[in-house]
């Protein structure tokens, strides 16, 4: 038996439109269905934002705070902040500490009485507007320098102009990416509105079985509280 010894495959904008199309009953004929795949390709991709956590879009920052200033700008492509610390000492293993921060909703960071309260920052709220901010609680105050570590959900980046480009996903998620194409592209063909329901519970399978696979597959323990009497 031979193999070919190689585990590369990674299939261009091109051969992923013609196979989503096939599997949709149709063929891409014209610039226009070209176009369109694209659009439909790049609509995809921001739906899975909306689907949970992926984990290869997890992205570190390490952002030193100011004195007095509790409000600071994420990244453009920031889906949602996952984890956030308190980094102190940065930089020396004699020193450096990572202290857990809790995140707020907007509603409890309003009843705080006093936002300029100066210390160190054990509290942080997001907002998500099209340009998204990180606000901490207390105020950063000049005792040290304060360091915010944090993981953000980047967003994936679009399907691009090229119809060289591959996409950026892992390989775990091709078959997931195709079915949702072919789905997303009998939307846009009469010919293929039969076709629909099998193409939506087909890419609903897909996408349920590479999402089951893309998790932390750390143990978890759980400790109940005990309240002392």
């Amino acid at each position: 038996m031979t193999i070919s010894g190689t585990t590369s495959f990674n299939p261009d904008q091109v051969n992923l439109v013609e196979e989503a199309c096939a599997i949709a009953g149709f063929e891409a004929r014209t610039g226009y269905d070209l176009r369109s795949a694209r659009f439909a390709l790049n609509t995809l991709l921001m739906e899975w934002a909306n689907r949970g956590l992926n984990l290869w879009t997890y992205t570190p920052v390490s952002l030193v705070l100011t004195q007095g200033m509790n409000t600071y700008s994420l990244p453009s492509d920031c889906v949602d902040i996952l984890d956030v610390v308190m980094r102190t000492g940065a930089g020396s293993s004699a020193t450096q500490q990572d202290l857990k921060m809790n995140r707020i909703s907007m509603a409890v960071y309003l009843t705080i009485p006093n936002k300029l309260s100066p210390g160190r920052p054990i509290q942080y709220m997001i907002d998500r507007q099209i340009s998204p901010t990180i606000t901490v609680w207390p105020t950063p105050d000049g005792t040290q320098v304060w360091t915010l570590f944090y993981y953000y959900l980047r967003r994936l980046k679009d399907a691009g102009t090229n119809a060289a480009y591959t996409q950026d996903v892992p390989f775990r998620f091709y078959p997931a990416l195709v079915a949702g194409l072919a789905y997303y592209m009998s939307l846009r063909k009469p010919e293929s509105f039969l076709r629909i329901p099998t193409l939506k519970a087909y890419y609903d399978e897909q996408f349920q079985l590479a999402s089951d696979e893309d998790r932390d597959k750390a143990p978890v323990r759980l400790v109940p509280m005990v309240k002392r009497l």
